[in-house]
């Protein structure tokens, strides 16, 4: 049984009672190293909170807390993934728990296939809208209305401000960084050339496995979304490159390099 939001805030108290982050930060497959330059770290694994850790590669399972460029940030290193069977109460707890520690935006990352060949693997994709492929809705069941609306609007799900000010502080790094809509799949399969062609019609730039179920829930408790795809690949039929998880990782260390620098910079600007 997941346990409740307060049965989770009071494992949290009992090591940072009185920490109270600005920002959260969802990190995917590849992308953990931006954990690392979190300052005065406190660590907590999810098993604390009663949940299964991921056994995917490049996702610890660990919740972080800390100071990043001196803002306060609480990050989820690894997420719970719905292909490994986690229940939608796991993924809504952890989002959730960002809200109630405090914050008010969330950064969501995520790694990404490319369906637009000028956007390489190891290159950086702010997210301005997305598509729903996923055959459910972490909102499915009874609302709790203390929470967030029966029914949220998710016309500006990717707030554009945050998208802007991401925009203006990879500018200053001299960061390549492409605008597009992410489109989420379940998997764990990876897509066939065929859904890639017919998802590039539907309008989608990239695509994951991820990101859209952790946004769908931030919107509903009032956290604005900012969502970073790291180009990992070209998706299947794109490229001669064979898709693989190991690839994933790989590039995605490239694409982490870059969110180290671009992260930080981005947090300085909001704060």
């Amino acid at each position: 049984m997941t346990p409740t939001i307060t049965d989770a805030m009071a494992v949290i108290r009992k090591y940072a009672p009185n920490f109270n982050p600005k920002v959260g930060i969802i990190l995917g497959s590849g992308l953990s190293s931006l954990a690392e330059q979190i300052v005065n770290p406190i660590t907590i694994p999810y098993q604390a909170f009663g949940l299964i850790s991921s056994v995917v590669a490049g996702h610890s399972s660990l919740l972080v807390m800390g100071l990043l460029n001196n803002v306060p940030v609480v990050c989820l290193k690894g997420r719970v993934h719905l292909y490994e069977g986690a229940p939608y109460d796991a993924l809504r707890l952890l989002v959730r728990l960002v809200k109630s520690l405090g914050a008010q935006t969330l950064i969501v990352t995520g790694a990404s296939g490319s369906l637009r060949p000028e956007v390489g693997a190891g290159e950086l994709m702010a997210i301005t809208d997305h598509i729903n492929m996923q055959p459910g809705n972490p909102l499915l069941g009874p609302n709790d209305e203390s929470i967030g609306p029966r029914f949220v609007s998710l016309e500006e799900a990717y707030d554009p401000y945050l998208i802007e000010s991401l925009a203006r502080a990879a500018s200053r790094l001299n960061i390549s960084l492409a605008k597009g809509v992410y489109l989420s799949v379940l998997g764990p399969s990876f897509e066939t050339p065929a859904e890639i062609r017919a998802f590039r019609t539907l309008g989608a730039d990239c695509i994951g496995m991820s990101v859209v179920p952790e946004v769908i829930v931030a919107r509903h408790c009032g956290l604005k979304v900012l969502g970073v795809a790291a180009i990992t690949n070209l998706a299947v039929g794109l490229s001669q490159e064979k898709v693989s998880h190991e690839g994933t990782l790989q590039y995605g260390e490239t694409a982490a390099r870059k969110l180290v620098k671009l992260i930080p910079e981005f947090i300085k600007e909001l704060e």
